[in-house]
């Protein structure tokens, strides 16, 4: 059964990824909002998910909105919140086209989210939003997937993730020319009677340079205060997985 993007993995999605650190996480981001010149009360998490960094950052005592194009992440994130007692607004949006109702004083954008945008256009839009409804002095946190990662990791390898009652099956196809990566889902997930449905989705990521993002961040008035390869601040090298920007208007 063919699902929309992120439909048949959210409710899956956290037991899938447990070792992501959050706290660790949240540290990094959190440690340049101390640093601000402008404080930070106010934060969008675009492209949100389950809301995990959301819940995260709520916790800390920020006032948090979480925006994600996908109505089944908006739900388990909604879930969640609602059951740790926490006042988040979550607001379905596609993050080429941010509508707020007022600014905010920095956004986040984590876990590669921004290299599902597959074409210049949509980066240019996307920046363009978060720049529009920041407050002067504003930061705008994000990390990309690497190069590195998408030749030595992706590839054209196949992965394995799986938990109790659900098992999902991960094949790459990385085209070099395009700088496109496709990804075939197919999650195997448990139900009440014990038998197992299957759920197939494709999703696709692309390739950003480190050039490319800045000279888009440029274009749309933003600025890249720094780039780095590890919540430690080591400055991003070409053999990392992840780079983190850390950008402002400007």
């Amino acid at each position: 059964m063919k699902t929309p993007a992120y439909g048949a993995i959210a409710a899956y999605y956290d037991r899938l990824n447990a070792e992501i650190d959050y706290t660790a996480w949240a540290d990094f981001i959190c440690s340049f909002f101390t640093e601000n010149k402008t404080p930070v009360k106010s934060i969008l998490d675009l492209a949100c998910g389950t809301g995990s960094m959301t819940m995260e950052l709520s916790r800390r005592g920020y006032d948090m909105t979480g925006a994600d194009i996908s109505c089944d992440m908006l739900a388990e994130a909604r879930r969640r919140s609602d059951a740790d007692g926490l006042d988040i607004l979550y607001i379905r949006q596609d993050m080429r086209d941010i509508e707020l109702h007022d600014t905010v004083d920095a956004a986040v954008c984590c876990l590669d989210a921004i290299n599902y945008l597959t074409d210049t256009a949509g980066l240019a839009a996307c920046f363009s939003g978060v720049k529009r409804y920041l407050t002067p002095g504003g930061l705008f946190i994000f990390d990309v997937n690497t190069p590195y990662k998408f030749r030595n990791i992706y590839g054209d390898r196949d992965y394995i993730l799986e938990d109790e009652s659900v098992l999902c099956a991960w094949r790459n196809f990385y085209n070099k020319r395009s700088g496109i990566c496709r990804f075939e889902i197919s999650l195997f997930a448990e139900g009440k009677d014990g038998r197992y449905t299957r759920h197939d989705e494709i999703q696709t990521e692309r390739c950003l340079s480190m050039k490319l993002i800045k000279n888009t961040l440029k274009k749309c008035g933003m600025t890249a205060d720094g780039v780095y390869g590890g919540y430690d601040r080591a400055p991003a090298s070409e053999t990392d997985e992840r780079w983190y920007f850390v950008a402002r208007p400007g």
